[in-house]
């Protein structure tokens, strides 16, 4: 799991617009690269970079990751985690890309609204290219939604009256996503097994949000850019 978020992410808590800070990993990408911090300026004027917009996925000051709740209750802001199993803070542009080094696969929770706000499409293309497969979540923006499935990123729906934190997730758990094999068709149930850190596991029900044939077909050529190429190249 790369974060724990709770309700109306926006697509701007996602895919920030505003400034570059100079100790964020996009910051630190455009230092090392001799760019003086005076021309930062900020990721929506650098949205052609993917280099810069994926270190900037979930960089938002303002974003509350829920795994970084300490002992007192209280949760920080910006955009940090905890690597798994050692449990190590970093940002968490860094985790992920520790994880892609592992060969690990992410999930990402949330819950209701996510990706509200404008149709930012980096939103979903950061999301993606920080190695995250499946968006869990209570309910969905529609049109982050449709952006998250032409990424090639599987948005699933908890039933009604559940959500992560009333399943207990606290962030150190693995999830496996259950029934993509074979016949997947769209709105169909899925389940999740959940195993926890003493080694428990708990199953729960999930609804595909892949919501016509057409988006079957995108997600099952891993986005809709790689579909069009196969069209073409066929």
């Amino acid at each position: 799991i790369l974060a724990l978020f709770g309700d109306k992410i926006t697509t701007d808590h996602i895919s920030p617009a505003g400034s570059i800070k100079l100790t964020s990993p996009a910051g630190r990408f455009l230092s090392e690269r001799q760019v003086r911090p005076a021309d930062f300026n900020q990721y929506g004027t650098r949205r052609g970079n993917h280099e810069v917009m994926m270190r900037g996925t979930f960089a938002n000051i303002r974003i509350k990751n829920f795994i970084m709740r300490g002992n007192d209750g209280t949760i920080p802001e910006g955009g940090m985690t905890k690597h798994w199993p050692d449990g190590e803070g970093m940002s968490i542009y860094d985790a992920a890309m520790k994880y892609k080094e592992e060969g690990v696969p992410l999930v990402v929770f949330g819950g209701v609204e996510y990706g509200n706000g404008s149709s930012r499409d980096w939103a979903a293309k950061g999301t993606r290219l920080l190695g995250v497969r499946a968006v869990i979540t209570q309910s969905f923006e529609r049109i982050h939604r449709s952006n998250l499935v032409g990424m090639g990123v599987l948005p699933l729906t908890f039933e009604p009256g559940t959500s992560w934190e009333s399943i207990g997730l606290k962030g150190d758990e693995k999830v496996t996503i259950r029934g993509l094999e074979g016949d997947l068709k769209p709105r169909q149930m899925l389940a999740a097994d959940i195993v926890r850190a003493d080694g428990s596991a708990q199953q729960v029900p999930l609804l595909c949000r892949i919501d016509t044939l057409d988006e079957l077909e995108y997600f099952r050529n891993g986005g809709i850019l790689q579909y069009v190429l196969r069209q073409l190249a066929a």
